[in-house]
């Protein structure tokens, strides 16, 4: 080593790097050569540092004194944050193997498996001990369980805010959409990109930090984000500089206690159709929809009660003394029923209907443009037994953990809607199910609010007569987007890309807010509402919750909160500091 064969010069430069160090209150790279003896410096500048090491000398040097808590948080960038939080494909393999594939990232780190083309497959082999890929054209609310057991989820077609994009962000699994040089042939179980054929059991490995795929296997780094002290110590930083509250998204009990490790203070979003997929769940719910008069859908929906309320239970329970806003029924009724001729041959089997009915039923639920169609608070006009047996499950949950001595504190969220009257309808229903909960339970003290989530541009444009009905705002932004822009979230991936590479958006309005544009309605709503409403709590639950450069707009316009992925918590905890040391630079 140098120090061994040459001391003298060893600790010279020992002590320049000290001093090099002292002086520009960061870690240099530093160039030099020795000449009889003698230490010349050649050059010096900041060093460069992947995420691990950027967050530990950045705590390293807060603790020595070299700089403030402020100059750290500003040393490290968000993106660096995925480094300490996912499985990450080795760089160094990564540099010398070739792309299968590119799509969109949709979920960030890395993940290797053998490729499976439906969700069966994906959970049987998962369930033998195999490490699987779930590749589809896109995927749908009836996949999950598929998507559960898989290391990761590809798929051809699909956004940012796609169901994929959506549920693998949720449960922090590396995701890749939006890949339309795959070709999925289920049936030949094979995968087709240009001249290179893949087939069901082949290796694939995905990077969904870039939105990668490589045929065969690249060996993966894996990181225990929990037990990183420099991360732990680091985001405690973030936490004492930011104003903006951090919640997260979360659908499930596991995923709210991972979100609560990583820092989360409540549940911004809680999305109720996930808990209607699942053998017995899926039977009531289409019964539901199948019924033909408002007794038979009371029914039905009777049995899901007890299901939504136990599921209500674990989250509050995971989420204890924190808020947890849960939203009302919002996709259309058609994704919940099937659309094969054998699956609906075999529904009306089992309900003891005849076919020919059930079809009629299942094509009166197509819609020629469902994400502008019968769902959200429509359904809930529609049909206000649904309202009325979430709203009960809800609240009956709540006062049953008060009961037990937990702390319990529902926000009910009514989505979509864009009058005021809208939320009149709903709100008057689940007022009046509460008090009956009271009576029943004998639970007087049972805390809630009921809000709305502002995702129609005319919800944003009267926002002063909402506001009056509404007890707290959570801006949709992927919703508001989408209907803002006059971009599909399904589809826009066929073309966002090729706007952003000609500059048409500086970047994907789905990825990062739209800020003169979508942004406007995000700042007159809050304006507005707040005029109507002084205090009234105001978030963002779409997927810009996790997207630094949102997160510092939204700091900007006075939000109280973001909510996010659970893996994206940290990172929104650490841009919610930046732009609080921006703000005051």
């Amino acid at each position: 080593t140098l120090e061994e064969v040459m001391p003298g010069a060893y600790g010279e430069l020992l002590d320049v790097r000290n001093r090099l160090e002292r002086h520009y209150r960061d870690m240099q790279d530093i160039e030099f050569t020795i000449q009889e003896g003698r230490v010349w410096l050649l050059q010096t500048r900041t060093g460069k540092r992947n995420g691990p090491a950027a967050v530990r000398m950045a705590v390293d040097m807060a603790e020595e004194g070299l700089i403030d808590k402020a100059e750290a948080v500003r040393r490290v960038k968000p993106s660096q944050l995925d480094e300490l939080l996912h499985p990450m494909v080795d760089p160094a393999a990564e540099a010398s193997a070739k792309p299968l594939a590119q799509g969109l990232p949709a979920g960030p780190g890395g993940a290797v498996g053998r490729i499976v083309l439906t969700p069966e497959k994906a959970e049987e082999r998962a369930a033998a001990g195999e490490k699987v890929i779930l590749v589809r054209t896109e995927t749908s609310p009836e996949d999950v369980h598929g998507m559960h057991a898989a290391e990761a989820i590809v798929t051809a077609k699909g956004g940012m805010t796609s169901h994929a994009a959506l549920v693998a962000r949720g449960w922090g699994k590396t995701c890749v959409v939006g890949c339309g040089a795959l070709e999925i042939d289920p049936a030949a179980g094979t995968v087709t990109v240009g001249d290179t054929v893949l087939r069901e059991g082949d290796v694939l490995t995905v990077n969904g930090t870039k939105g990668l795929l490589y045929a065969g296997e690249l060996p993966l780094i894996v990181i225990d984000p929990e037990r990183n002290e420099w991360l732990a110590k680091f985001l405690g930083y973030c936490d004492e500089l930011r104003r903006l509250g951090v919640r997260t998204n979360a659908d499930r009990p596991e995923d709210a206690a991972q979100a609560r490790r990583f820092g989360a203070e409540g549940i911004g979003l809680c999305r109720t159709e996930h808990m209607f997929f699942g053998d017995e769940r899926i039977r009531a719910m289409r019964e539901m929809i199948l019924a033909e008069t408002p007794e038979e859908r009371a029914r039905a929906l009777e049995k899901l009660l007890p299901y939504q309320k136990e599921d209500f239970k674990g989250i509050f329970r995971a989420m204890d003394g924190l808020p947890v806003t849960v939203r009302l029924l919002d996709p259309p009724l058609h994704e919940f029923v099937p659309h094969e001729e054998a699956q609906i041959r075999e529904l009306a089997e089992s309900m003891g209907k005849d076919p020919e009915t059930v079809r009629a039923r299942v094509e009166q639920l197509r819609e020629m443009n469902p994400m502008l169609g019968h769902r959200g608070c429509r359904l809930g006009i529609s049909y206000p037994e649904i309202t009325r047996m979430q709203a009960r499950a809800i609240l009956e949950a709540a006062a049953e953990l008060r009961k037990e001595g937990v702390d319990a504190r529902p926000e009910i969220m009514v989505p979509l809607v864009g009058h005021v009257a809208e939320l009149q309808d709903q709100k008057r229903i689940v007022l009046e199910v509460a008090e009956e909960v009271k009576r029943a339970t004998g639970v007087e003290d049972l805390p809630f609010l009921v809000g709305t989530m502002v995702e129609v541009p005319r919800a944003a444009l009267t926002a002063g007569e909402i506001a009056r009905e509404a007890e707290f705002f959570s801006f949709g932004t992927n919703d508001l987007t989408q209907m803002t822009c006059g971009f599909s979230r399904d589809d826009a991936g066929s073309f966002l890309p090729l706007y952003v590479e000609r500059g048409i958006y500086g970047k994907d309005p789905f990825q990062s807010i739209d800020q003169a544009g979508v942004g406007q309605l995000v700042a007159l709503g809050t304006q507005k509402g707040r005029e109507a409403r002084p205090g009234l709590k105001v978030g963002v639950c779409g997927e810009h919750g996790g997207d630094p450069d949102s997160i510092a707009f939204f700091h900007r316009v006075g939000l109280d909160y973001v909510s996010c992925s659970p893996f994206r918590v940290p990172i929104a905890r650490l841009a919610a500091a930046q732009a609080a040391v921006a703000e005051k630079a």
